[in-house]
Protein backbone atom coordinates (compact mmCIF):
# COMPACT_ATOMS: atom_id res chain seq x y z
CA UNK A 1 0.00 0.00 0.00
CA UNK A 2 2.76 2.19 0.84
CA UNK A 3 4.12 2.28 -2.73
CA UNK A 4 0.54 3.30 -4.18
CA UNK A 5 -0.21 5.52 -1.39
CA UNK A 6 3.15 7.77 -0.34
CA UNK A 7 2.73 10.75 -2.95
CA UNK A 8 -1.09 11.14 -2.21
CA UNK A 9 -0.82 10.41 1.95
CA UNK A 10 1.76 14.03 1.06
CA UNK A 11 -0.60 16.33 0.40
CA UNK A 12 -3.73 14.64 2.18
CA UNK A 13 -2.15 13.28 5.30
CA UNK A 14 -5.38 12.55 6.87
CA UNK A 15 -7.17 10.97 4.02
CA UNK A 16 -7.27 7.10 3.60
CA UNK A 17 -6.33 5.62 0.32
CA UNK A 18 -8.23 2.50 -0.32
CA UNK A 19 -9.03 0.12 -3.01
CA UNK A 20 -12.82 -0.98 -3.99
CA UNK A 21 -12.88 -4.44 -5.84
CA UNK A 22 -15.32 -4.71 -8.78
CA UNK A 23 -17.12 -7.27 -9.99
CA UNK A 24 -14.32 -8.78 -12.73
CA UNK A 25 -12.11 -8.65 -9.69
CA UNK A 26 -10.25 -5.15 -10.79
CA UNK A 27 -9.32 -2.71 -7.99
CA UNK A 28 -9.81 0.85 -8.53
CA UNK A 29 -7.70 3.01 -6.00
CA UNK A 30 -9.29 6.01 -4.02
CA UNK A 31 -8.90 8.58 -1.71
CA UNK A 32 -11.28 9.00 0.93
CA UNK A 33 -10.75 12.35 3.03
CA UNK A 34 -13.61 14.97 4.79
CA UNK A 35 -16.52 14.89 7.36
CA UNK A 36 -18.76 16.79 5.05
CA UNK A 37 -22.55 15.12 5.08
CA UNK A 38 -22.96 15.36 0.97
CA UNK A 39 -20.56 12.37 -1.24
CA UNK A 40 -18.37 14.39 -3.43
CA UNK A 41 -17.23 11.89 -5.94
CA UNK A 42 -14.08 13.34 -7.93
CA UNK A 43 -13.39 11.99 -11.75
CA UNK A 44 -10.03 13.10 -13.05
CA UNK A 45 -8.42 14.00 -16.29
CA UNK A 46 -7.01 12.29 -19.67
CA UNK A 47 -3.40 10.81 -18.76
CA UNK A 48 -4.01 11.97 -14.93
CA UNK A 49 -4.90 10.20 -11.30
CA UNK A 50 -6.60 11.59 -8.34
CA UNK A 51 -4.08 13.33 -7.34
CA UNK A 52 -5.16 15.85 -10.18
CA UNK A 53 -7.35 17.36 -7.97
CA UNK A 54 -4.13 17.69 -5.02
CA UNK A 55 -5.26 21.79 -4.98
CA UNK A 56 -8.64 21.65 -4.73
CA UNK A 57 -9.51 18.63 -2.08
CA UNK A 58 -8.17 20.44 0.89
CA UNK A 59 -10.49 23.55 0.08
CA UNK A 60 -13.57 20.77 0.30
CA UNK A 61 -13.24 18.74 3.09
CA UNK A 62 -15.31 20.11 5.69
CA UNK A 63 -18.09 20.59 3.48
CA UNK A 64 -17.63 17.24 1.76
CA UNK A 65 -16.76 13.86 2.19
CA UNK A 66 -14.88 13.45 -0.97
CA UNK A 67 -13.83 10.09 -2.66
CA UNK A 68 -11.02 10.58 -5.77
CA UNK A 69 -11.04 7.90 -7.78
CA UNK A 70 -8.47 6.34 -10.30
CA UNK A 71 -10.07 5.27 -13.71
CA UNK A 72 -9.73 1.54 -14.49
CA UNK A 73 -5.52 1.03 -15.23
CA UNK A 74 -4.85 4.56 -14.45
CA UNK A 75 -3.41 5.83 -11.75
CA UNK A 76 -2.71 3.02 -9.17
CA UNK A 77 -5.58 1.38 -10.17
CA UNK A 78 -5.51 -1.73 -11.50
CA UNK A 79 -4.27 -2.82 -15.31
CA UNK A 80 -6.42 -5.45 -16.19
CA UNK A 81 -4.99 -7.43 -19.92
CA UNK A 82 -7.36 -5.99 -22.85
CA UNK A 83 -9.35 -4.42 -20.62
CA UNK A 84 -11.26 -1.86 -22.65
CA UNK A 85 -10.75 2.04 -21.89
CA UNK A 86 -13.28 3.49 -24.18
CA UNK A 87 -16.29 5.64 -22.23
CA UNK A 88 -18.92 3.07 -21.79
CA UNK A 89 -16.04 0.93 -20.00
CA UNK A 90 -15.23 3.88 -17.82
CA UNK A 91 -18.78 4.77 -16.80
CA UNK A 92 -20.32 1.21 -16.28
CA UNK A 93 -16.73 1.23 -13.63
CA UNK A 94 -17.75 4.51 -11.96
CA UNK A 95 -21.63 3.49 -11.45
CA UNK A 96 -20.11 0.30 -10.21
CA UNK A 97 -17.64 2.51 -7.62
CA UNK A 98 -20.44 3.97 -6.27
CA UNK A 99 -22.82 1.17 -6.17
CA UNK A 100 -19.96 -0.82 -4.22
CA UNK A 101 -19.48 2.18 -1.56
CA UNK A 102 -23.22 2.15 -1.45
CA UNK A 103 -22.64 5.95 -2.03
CA UNK A 104 -26.04 8.15 -1.84
CA UNK A 105 -26.49 12.29 -1.98
CA UNK A 106 -23.72 12.26 -4.16
CA UNK A 107 -22.36 14.97 -6.31
CA UNK A 108 -20.37 14.31 -9.20
CA UNK A 109 -17.49 16.27 -10.48
CA UNK A 110 -14.80 15.85 -13.03
CA UNK A 111 -12.29 17.43 -15.35
CA UNK A 112 -11.68 16.40 -18.83
CA UNK A 113 -12.54 12.79 -19.41
CA UNK A 114 -13.51 12.78 -15.62
CA UNK A 115 -16.25 15.68 -16.78
CA UNK A 116 -17.91 13.77 -19.29
CA UNK A 117 -17.79 10.29 -17.75
CA UNK A 118 -19.70 12.30 -14.40
CA UNK A 119 -22.68 13.23 -17.19
CA UNK A 120 -23.30 10.03 -18.50
CA UNK A 121 -22.78 7.97 -15.04
CA UNK A 122 -25.28 10.14 -14.07
CA UNK A 123 -27.71 8.76 -16.18
CA UNK A 124 -27.56 5.69 -14.45
CA UNK A 125 -27.34 6.00 -10.87
CA UNK A 126 -30.90 7.58 -10.69
CA UNK A 127 -31.75 8.70 -7.19
CA UNK A 128 -27.97 8.65 -5.83
CA UNK A 129 -27.07 11.56 -7.77
CA UNK A 130 -27.56 14.72 -6.45
CA UNK A 131 -26.18 17.20 -9.22
CA UNK A 132 -23.28 17.51 -11.25
CA UNK A 133 -19.42 19.92 -12.32
CA UNK A 134 -18.30 19.00 -15.13
CA UNK A 135 -15.24 21.08 -16.13
CA UNK A 136 -13.84 21.12 -19.63
CA UNK A 137 -15.54 17.82 -20.21
CA UNK A 138 -13.36 16.01 -23.02
CA UNK A 139 -16.14 15.31 -26.00
CA UNK A 140 -15.19 16.63 -29.46
CA UNK A 141 -12.48 15.26 -31.97
CA UNK A 142 -8.62 15.17 -31.68
CA UNK A 143 -9.09 14.98 -28.12
CA UNK A 144 -5.85 16.30 -26.67
CA UNK A 145 -4.45 16.23 -29.98
CA UNK A 146 -5.05 19.79 -29.53
CA UNK A 147 -2.93 20.68 -26.78
CA UNK A 148 0.22 21.70 -28.51
CA UNK A 149 2.40 19.84 -31.76
CA UNK A 150 3.78 17.56 -29.42
CA UNK A 151 0.77 16.57 -28.24
CA UNK A 152 -0.26 16.11 -31.99
CA UNK A 153 2.41 13.93 -32.97
CA UNK A 154 2.74 11.62 -29.87
CA UNK A 155 -1.06 11.32 -29.85
CA UNK A 156 -1.00 10.69 -33.54
CA UNK A 157 1.39 8.50 -33.22
CA UNK A 158 -0.24 6.40 -30.81
CA UNK A 159 -3.34 6.01 -32.74
CA UNK A 160 -1.64 3.95 -35.58
CA UNK A 161 -1.87 0.26 -35.39
CA UNK A 162 0.83 -1.82 -33.74
CA UNK A 163 2.14 1.59 -32.66
CA UNK A 164 3.53 2.04 -28.84
CA UNK A 165 4.32 5.82 -28.70
CA UNK A 166 7.54 5.88 -26.18
CA UNK A 167 6.69 8.55 -22.99
CA UNK A 168 9.29 10.19 -21.20
CA UNK A 169 9.50 12.99 -18.44
CA UNK A 170 10.15 15.24 -20.90
CA UNK A 171 7.09 14.25 -23.55
CA UNK A 172 4.68 14.06 -20.77
CA UNK A 173 5.55 17.56 -19.54
CA UNK A 174 5.43 19.11 -22.52
CA UNK A 175 1.93 17.60 -23.27
CA UNK A 176 0.22 18.50 -20.01
CA UNK A 177 1.69 22.01 -19.99
CA UNK A 178 -0.17 22.53 -23.44
CA UNK A 179 -3.81 22.18 -20.98
CA UNK A 180 -2.68 25.52 -19.18
CA UNK A 181 -2.14 28.75 -19.85
CA UNK A 182 0.64 29.24 -17.38
CA UNK A 183 2.85 25.96 -18.07
CA UNK A 184 4.04 26.78 -14.34
CA UNK A 185 1.24 25.33 -12.85
CA UNK A 186 2.41 21.92 -13.27
CA UNK A 187 4.80 21.26 -10.48
CA UNK A 188 7.34 19.37 -11.01
CA UNK A 189 6.23 16.64 -7.81
CA UNK A 190 3.49 15.94 -9.48
CA UNK A 191 4.59 15.22 -13.04
CA UNK A 192 7.44 13.09 -11.25
CA UNK A 193 4.39 11.19 -9.54
CA UNK A 194 2.65 10.67 -13.01
CA UNK A 195 5.89 9.03 -14.99
CA UNK A 196 6.36 6.33 -11.63
CA UNK A 197 2.25 5.66 -12.39
CA UNK A 198 2.99 5.61 -15.94
CA UNK A 199 6.33 2.67 -15.71
CA UNK A 200 3.97 0.34 -14.33
CA UNK A 201 3.51 -3.16 -16.78
CA UNK A 202 0.75 -2.38 -19.18
CA UNK A 203 0.77 1.29 -18.70
CA UNK A 204 1.85 2.21 -22.36
CA UNK A 205 -1.25 0.11 -23.46
CA UNK A 206 -3.73 2.06 -21.08
CA UNK A 207 -2.60 5.45 -22.36
CA UNK A 208 -2.94 4.33 -25.87
CA UNK A 209 -6.13 2.92 -26.09
CA UNK A 210 -7.61 6.06 -23.70
CA UNK A 211 -5.88 8.57 -26.68
CA UNK A 212 -7.59 5.91 -29.20
CA UNK A 213 -11.23 6.08 -27.72
CA UNK A 214 -11.35 9.41 -27.83
CA UNK A 215 -14.42 9.24 -30.47
CA UNK A 216 -16.43 7.25 -27.93
CA UNK A 217 -16.08 10.42 -25.75
CA UNK A 218 -17.90 12.46 -29.00
CA UNK A 219 -20.18 9.73 -28.64
CA UNK A 220 -21.12 9.87 -25.21
CA UNK A 221 -22.58 13.36 -25.91
CA UNK A 222 -26.12 11.38 -26.98
CA UNK A 223 -26.62 10.51 -23.32
CA UNK A 224 -25.93 14.58 -22.32
CA UNK A 225 -29.57 15.01 -22.87
CA UNK A 226 -30.90 12.22 -20.06
CA UNK A 227 -28.82 14.04 -17.67
CA UNK A 228 -31.98 14.74 -14.56
CA UNK A 229 -30.20 16.74 -11.95
CA UNK A 230 -28.76 19.89 -11.77
CA UNK A 231 -25.70 20.25 -13.66
CA UNK A 232 -22.42 22.70 -13.98
CA UNK A 233 -20.80 23.11 -17.12
CA UNK A 234 -17.22 25.04 -16.93
CA UNK A 235 -14.79 25.83 -19.04
CA UNK A 236 -11.67 27.19 -19.54
CA UNK A 237 -11.66 30.11 -21.71
CA UNK A 238 -8.41 28.76 -23.39
CA UNK A 239 -9.53 24.73 -22.84
CA UNK A 240 -9.25 22.47 -25.96
CA UNK A 241 -12.72 22.92 -26.91
CA UNK A 242 -14.20 25.16 -29.66
CA UNK A 243 -16.87 28.07 -28.47
CA UNK A 244 -19.34 26.11 -30.76
CA UNK A 245 -18.99 22.89 -28.74
CA UNK A 246 -19.30 24.02 -25.70
CA UNK A 247 -22.64 26.23 -26.74
CA UNK A 248 -23.86 22.91 -28.08
CA UNK A 249 -23.00 21.06 -24.74
CA UNK A 250 -25.13 23.67 -22.68
CA UNK A 251 -27.88 23.43 -24.84
CA UNK A 252 -28.13 19.57 -24.86
CA UNK A 253 -27.51 19.41 -20.73
CA UNK A 254 -30.81 21.08 -20.27
CA UNK A 255 -31.14 23.48 -17.64
CA UNK A 256 -27.27 23.73 -17.20
CA UNK A 257 -25.75 26.71 -15.47
CA UNK A 258 -22.69 27.41 -17.94
CA UNK A 259 -19.42 29.22 -16.27
CA UNK A 260 -16.06 30.76 -17.97
CA UNK A 261 -12.77 30.84 -16.19
CA UNK A 262 -10.65 33.57 -17.48
CA UNK A 263 -6.94 32.48 -18.02
CA UNK A 264 -7.91 29.33 -17.76
CA UNK A 265 -6.93 26.17 -19.92
CA UNK A 266 -7.92 22.51 -20.18
CA UNK A 267 -6.60 21.88 -15.94
CA UNK A 268 -8.25 24.32 -14.21
CA UNK A 269 -8.15 21.91 -10.76
CA UNK A 270 -4.54 22.96 -11.77
CA UNK A 271 -4.58 26.47 -13.15
CA UNK A 272 -7.70 27.83 -10.90
CA UNK A 273 -7.99 25.58 -8.04
CA UNK A 274 -9.64 28.49 -5.78
CA UNK A 275 -12.38 28.95 -7.77
CA UNK A 276 -12.54 25.33 -9.02
CA UNK A 277 -13.82 24.51 -5.19
CA UNK A 278 -15.87 27.42 -5.02
CA UNK A 279 -17.68 26.67 -8.51
CA UNK A 280 -17.96 22.91 -6.54
CA UNK A 281 -19.72 24.10 -3.76
CA UNK A 282 -21.88 26.22 -5.63
CA UNK A 283 -23.02 23.38 -7.18
CA UNK A 284 -24.15 21.35 -4.29
CA UNK A 285 -25.77 24.50 -2.98
CA UNK A 286 -27.86 24.53 -6.84
CA UNK A 287 -28.24 21.15 -6.27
Amino acid sequence: MRGVSEYTRNWSPSGEVNFATLADGTRLRYLQTGSGPTALVLLHTVRTQLDHFQLVIPKLVDAFTVYAVDFPGMGWSDIAPDASYDEPALRRAIVELVETLDLSDVLLAGESMGATVALTASTELGDRIRGICAVNPYDYSKGAGRANAVARLYIGGSRLPGVTAVENRPVLGIVLRGGLVDGSKLPDHYLTELRRAGRRHGYPRVAREVYRNVGSMIAARGLYGRVAVPATLVYGDRDWSRPSEREANVVAVRGAESITLANTGHFAALEQPDRVAEIVRSALSRA
